[in-house]
């Protein structure tokens, strides 16, 4: 007979090997005692390997990556959707037009920077990347709370006292031309000054990052319908600013689209030749007042009338901005109070004087 000797450790190991096997036979016969009844819920997966609980879940965050790809300004889709906007003034000129790389902004404010005359234009842009953007041209004191409005980085050609009284304070991030001309905005040879100014949104995203501005939106955002529901009929939407700057929108309920028509002619984008066109278009009435010379002073902010034009429905209401708040958003409302929503794309806000007409007209 061979007897095998084992050390103090091989014994101990053993001992464990065989206290744990009794205590694994003691424990599966009775674990029903030890579970005390409870059940264990297998989960089923689907065909992907998803499992079947985790499903609504897994479509919940498709749906908040699709919101969160959305263009808080226009409702559109795109991969920028919360870069910060910039607000870009444009010349309303004859001589300027047309202009370059307004077709691809997303949202329009035109506004009479003459009481009874001239108008001019803030082009908003966060999806929409132009290779030129012009004819460029100076601020005005009531575009600047508006620019504020949309948490937009303002950029212009100089400006009037009251405009840059404000701009030099720091009251809002903004790119002056005065100061850049030749590097983040540049002359085009051949045209007129001063409608010879332009830029590209690429200049102005780098000369941003370079000093510092903060490049993220904060804007709240507009309520947008989750699909279109156009009326079967055409219309004539005609804004009587004065002499060759009214503006007149067709609306071809086929597209849902206002074709914008100045001057009895298709406004075009002098880039790309396409028609401008708008899905909504916002009538907002403001009191301007000449207060010097050439400038004046529209009340654009706290409220007025409004109304709204899209689906080729005409829809009147008020627009409201708080006074003690420069930075707020620009509320448009329906007659029963609740905000109104707008159809995905571009938004032009024509601002318009109590005493100019505007007519609307079903075909």
């Amino acid at each position: 007979m061979v007897t095998i000797k084992l050390n103090k450790n091989q014994k101990i190991y053993i001992i464990v090997i065989i206290t744990l096997f009794i205590f694994g036979i003691i424990f599966y016969n009775t674990q029903d005692k030890w579970l005390k009844g409870r059940n264990i819920t297998i989960e089923n997966k689907n065909q992907n390997g998803l499992s079947v609980n985790n499903i609504d879940s897994v479509e919940e965050k498709k749906e908040d990556k699709e919101e969160n790809k959305k263009n808080l300004i226009n409702g559109i889709e795109c991969e920028n959707s919360k870069k910060r906007p910039f607000a870009v003034m444009l010349a309303g000129d004859l001589e300027a037009w047309p202009l370059s790389g307004i077709e691809e902004s997303d949202l329009v404010v035109e506004m009479p920077v003459v009481t009874n005359g001239i108008t001019r234009y803030m082009a908003v842009y966060v999806c929409g990347e132009p290779t030129e953007i012009g004819s460029i041209r100076s601020a005005r004191h009531d575009f600047i709370s508006l620019a504020m409005g949309f948490d937009a980085i303002f950029a212009h050609w100089g400006g009037s006292h009251y405009a840059l009284d404000k701009l030099n304070n720091k009251i809002m991030d903004n790119v002056n031309a005065l100061y850049l001309d030749g590097s983040v905005f540049y002359r085009k040879p051949g045209l007129p000054k001063p409608h010879d100014g332009f830029t590209t949104i690429e200049k102005l995203q780098e000369y941003s990052e370079r000093v510092g501005y903060r490049l993220e939106s904060n804007f709240e955002g507009y309520k947008f319908y989750d699909q279109e529901d156009p009326i079967d009929k055409n219309g004539e939407l005609s804004i009587k600013y004065p002499s060759v700057y009214g503006v007149d929108y067709s609306y071809d309920a086929q597209s849902n689209s206002y074709l914008r028509i100045k001057g009895d002619k298709a406004d075009k984008d002098r880039l790309t030749s396409n028609q401008i066109i708008a899905k909504n278009v916002v009538i907002m009435y403001a009191v301007s007042r000449q207060i010097e010379g050439q400038y004046n002073d529209m009340d654009i902010d706290g409220e007025g009338d409004a109304v709204v034009y899209q689906n080729g429905w005409e829809i009147n209401g008020k627009w409201k901005k708080d006074k003690e708040d420069m930075k707020s958003k620009l509320f448009f409302y329906n007659e029963a109070g609740e905000e109104i929503k707008f159809v995905p794309g571009k938004i032009w806000i024509q601002i318009v004087q109590p005493n100019q007409d505007v007519e609307w007209e079903i075909n």
